[in-house]
């Protein structure tokens, strides 16, 4: 048997880290790893090759060589699987997708033949055996939420890790909050189901062995849904540092109440984290009641920022503008929160409606659906009628994101990180990479693009002032070029 599997190509986005990758001479920000799984529960004895469409082409010769076409995909790579619908059909693969994308979506694709929905793990054996005999259902629908006990190693001999910049695991699925724009919940549930520890480090130690050096970037839905699971791992992977020496650094999503755990904090800190996405989303208290994240309307949510970045692990953060309770203030207090709060990769989104998600529900019954979501929170696009003016509420938040990536602002920002940040845990190794970025930065940065005298000012204040974190600062000053560009597009 003959599988071929596609990943989509990602549009850009502030995930996709297009523009900061030629300073590091990456062609991808993340492997796929949920295919690559997928590729790890079918048959040993098959025949399986993977085209990443963020890498390469994918050509005619592919598709007639297989005899199943397996694709996975996010909302946000609708297009791209579109276009390979379309190639498929016209040259009679069978094409079998999975994923978010058609968990919540599948009627969006009238010409793809089968479906995997929801968790595949334990559909996967009935799925093989019918592909074998050639009787391939039009729907395989997981009912239930699988133990994640079970999942495969991802099959990483399938990619070539030279391309990416950095690799991928999942420890848990699943988060315990509720909020009401999310469809976490909806996929993979509230209930935390995490993996074994011993299983996570195997996972580790086989990027290890492949020569891997790098950052590693946990996928979990919500990285601290289970504090006490999440613990056993941290110091788990501590010991293993202790054992390996890896030169690895790890970053996660998380809910903000990982503030209140010092222990937590310490942890992460000594097992290698040094990122985290936190969903701040609004400094409105009002907008965060509307959208039940109560979790985080009972807190200083500056403070708690600062928390986490005196840990020693930068915070990026999640921001939302468009609630109903959103007013027309809304922009310049979302400017002042994220500058104040120095938090510096601050993705900031307009307010969409995923599928199925309440919040989907909600606008429906009330009649104020207009489109389905295009997965990119970063474009200026909004899938429902909102309360504020539209033009104010699209308009407010292209000013917004352009403010926020000014190089005055953004530098600004950079340093009040710095001021915060208290750099511990393992020892940060410097790579040929890092070394080839810094020149490139110098020259395009420091010369051929606006914004230099800003660049330059920031970089002899960050050597000067902050010299152990001086490579986390000219990292910071490429991200944000990447961040300008796709700011300026909106």
């Amino acid at each position: 048997m003959k599988i071929l599997l596609l990943a989509p190509e990602t549009p850009e986005t502030f995930w996709s880290f297009k523009h900061a990758l030629r300073f590091v001479s990456k062609r991808a920000a993340f492997p796929p790893l949920g295919i690559l799984t997928v590729a790890a529960m079918l048959p040993r004895e098959w025949e399986i090759r993977l085209v990443d469409l963020n890498l390469a082409r994918l050509k005619d010769a592919d598709l007639r060589w297989a005899d199943y076409v397996l694709v996975s995909a996010m909302i946000v790579h609708h297009k791209s699987v579109q276009e390979i619908e379309a190639r498929c059909a016209a040259l009679g693969r069978a094409l079998i997708a999975g994923g978010p994308l058609f968990t919540t979506g599948h009627e969006s694709f009238p010409d793809i033949p089968h479906f995997v929905l929801g968790e595949s793990e334990e559909l996967m054996d009935e799925l093989a055996r019918d592909m074998e005999a050639g009787t391939v259902k039009q729907f395989y629908e997981s009912e239930g939420r699988p133990d994640v006990t079970n999942v495969p190693t991802p099959r990483w001999d399938l990619v070539d890790h030279h391309h990416y910049a950095t690799m991928s695991v999942q420890f848990s699925r699943g988060c315990p909050y509720d909020c009401e724009f999310c469809d976490i919940i909806v996929m993979n549930g509230r209930v935390p189901r995490t993996k074994r520890p011993e299983q996570l480090i195997d996972e580790l130690e086989g990027l290890r062995q492949r020569g891997w050096k790098g950052s590693v970037f946990v996928v979990d839905d919500n990285f601290i849904g289970n504090k006490a699971k999440v613990k056993e791992l941290l110091r788990a992977m501590i010991a293993w540092r202790k054992r390996t020496n890896p030169r690895m650094e790890f970053f996660t999503e998380a809910s903000v109440n990982l503030a209140d755990d010092v222990e937590l904090l310490r942890l992460m800190v000594a097992a290698g984290f040094n990122k985290v996405f936190l969903g701040v989303e609004t400094p409105s208290v009002e907008s965060l009641k509307e959208c039940h994240k109560l979790q985080n309307a009972r807190r200083d949510l500056v403070a708690c920022v600062k928390t986490v970045q005196n840990s020693g692990l930068e915070v990026m953060g999640g921001f939302i503008v468009g609630f109903d309770h959103d007013t027309p203030d809304i922009f310049q207090r979302q400017f002042e929160f994220i500058q104040n709060a120095g938090v510096v990769t601050a993705m900031v989104g307009l307010l969409s409606a995923l599928p199925k998600t309440q919040l989907y529900k909600r606008l429906r019954a009330e009649g104020r659906l207009l489109d389905e979501s295009h997965g990119d929170n970063t474009e200026a696009f909004c899938n429902f009628i909102p309360k504020l003016d539209r033009e104010v509420l699209v308009g407010g938040y292209r000013s917004l994101m352009q403010r926020l990536y000014e190089p005055d602002a953004y530098y600004q920002r950079v340093r009040e990180f710095l001021r915060q940040y208290r750099r511990s845990g393992p020892r940060v190794y410097v790579s040929r990479s890092d070394i080839e970025a810094f020149f490139k930065s110098l020259w395009l940065l420091g010369v051929r693009y606006p914004g230099r005298f800003a660049f330059w000012r920031f970089l002899v204040h960050a050597l000067v002032h902050h010299p152990k974190s001086f490579s986390r600062a000219v990292t910071l000053a490429i991200y944000g070029h990447h961040f300008r560009l796709v700011a300026a597009k909106l």
